[in-house]
């Protein structure tokens, strides 16, 4: 009988995959332990690129020290996670059903391998430059690319959720810009006192940062590690309606995305918060509170956004808020240059490693 697997709440008689059937499968399926061990990999190259954008602000500013800081980031971006799946997890069906990966499981299999090595490759590369770039897009470019690879065109690339990527990218930059200026012109009004409560207003700023991105990320990463579940399992797209996300796995890719903010995140923190524009405090607790607000609506309406763009776009918007000169135009210049190109570069690199691993395969 065909498995009825809903995005995001589990209901009365759906399988789910338990922690003792998944570290059974584990231990019998060399190709799904080769599969899990790549999309930790991205996680954790999420934790040293992407996630550290929500609490650069407050690092930045010494309101938070940088271990304390990422350990309120791990439990916000888990409750982030949890609470999103079950309100909208539409974000995380976008990831799902963004290409199709056809019946053939193995061969299926070797396509996201390869659209994640792409995606780690890509993600290392900007990190050794300490640019923030967007995992999110990466993902998405990677999963297409190589799915253009398996199916030797992009007939499987479906528009339809490619149009809610491209929607997003438009929407996030504009409204993450519009509500850190707005935001950074409010603090700055003449005779306005800075009132005493600026650390705790940092503090709250990135935990909301951290919650949202959870909300988006998190789902983003739910989607494609279940569907490497489902076609280690030779379940393709068809034989699956949807997924509900276990409590497992939110636990462990908080924890291993929380390690990879701990061991890499310093140096994107330097980037964000303070070669690009340097933040007083209250001004990092505005960037936040735009950020988290702009990735909340676009939770919400379920348009899959970058965080990277939205955080360092409200930054920039405070920045502009306060003076012109505020912001370093060289480091704006090559992070928009990084955001430009990761769509193709990592597209190509996805098509190219799918067809170098589809020819060993294949006999």
């Amino acid at each position: 009988m065909e498995e009825s697997i809903v995005i995001g709440v589990p209901v009365r008689g759906i399988m789910a995959i338990s922690l003792s059937e998944f570290i059974t499968q584990l231990g019998a399926n060399p190709v799904l332990r080769i599969t899990v061990l790549l999309i930790l990999g991205v996680i954790m190259i999420n934790g040293w690129t992407d996630a550290p954008n929500a609490i650069a602000s407050v690092v930045a500013t010494g309101g938070m020290r940088l271990g304390e800081a990422v350990r309120m980031a791990a439990v916000c971006n888990f409750l982030g996670l949890t609470v999103m799946a079950a309100v909208n997890a539409e974000v995380a069906s976008t990831v799902y059903h963004i290409a199709d990966f056809g019946e053939n499981g193995t061969e299926a299999l070797a396509a996201l391998c390869a659209a994640m090595t792409s995606i780690i490759l890509w993600s290392a590369a900007a990190w050794c430059f300490g640019l923030p770039t967007s995992e999110s897009h990466a993902l998405l470019a990677g999963l297409t690319g190589a799915a253009a690879a398996l199916n030797h065109g992009f007939a499987g690339i479906r528009m339809q959720e490619w149009g809610k990527v491209l929607c997003g990218l438009a929407v996030s930059v504009i409204l993450g810009f519009l509500f850190g200026w707005l935001g950074g012109k409010a603090v700055r009004e003449p005779g306005k006192k800075v009132k005493p409560g600026v650390v705790k207003a940092q503090i709250a700023g990135a935990a909301a940062m951290a919650f949202m991105h959870g909300a988006q990320d998190g789902q983003k990463f739910m989607g494609v590690f279940l569907l490497g579940l489902f076609l280690a399992g030779g379940k393709g797209a068809a034989a699956v309606s949807g997924f509900a996300v276990p409590f497992w796995m939110m636990c462990l890719c908080s924890a291993v995305m929380a390690a990879g903010t701990l061991v890499g995140g310093e140096r994107i923190i330097r980037t964000v918060g303070t070669d690009m524009v340097e933040l007083k405090g209250i001004q990092g607790a505005v960037a936040d509170g735009a950020g988290a607000f702009c990735l909340l609506l676009c939770s919400l309406a379920g348009i899959p956004v970058s965080t990277t763009h939205v955080k360092t776009t409200a930054i920039l918007g405070v920045g502009m808020a306060e003076r012109g000169n505020a912001v370093n135009r060289g480091i704006v210049r090559q992070m928009f240059a990084a955001w430009m190109i990761t769509f193709p570069c990592c597209g190509m690199i996805g098509y190219l490693t799918a067809g170098a691993f589809l020819h060993i395969i294949q006999p």
